[in-house]
């Protein structure tokens, strides 16, 4: 994987997003799955969102515990 994770958190969030895409492709071979697929984006998508907020926080800061 090109990109280096520039946090413990960051490797997570790019982890879980890869388990995800794996996850759409195994389910995309199955019929009738698209409601969870749509689900699975979802989730991917707010996964991004937030690994963005990662992304963009200055190194070394602590963000709030939600």
């Amino acid at each position: 994987m090109p990109y280096e994770p520039g946090s413990s958190e960051c490797r997570v969030l790019i982890d879980c997003k890869a388990q995800i895409e794996t996850m759409l492709l195994a389910l995309s071979r199955i019929d009738n799955s698209r409601h969870i697929r749509d689900q699975l984006v979802s989730v991917h998508n707010q996964l991004e969102g937030l690994h963005e907020l990662h992304r963009r926080q200055p190194e070394g800061s602590v963000a709030a515990a939600s």
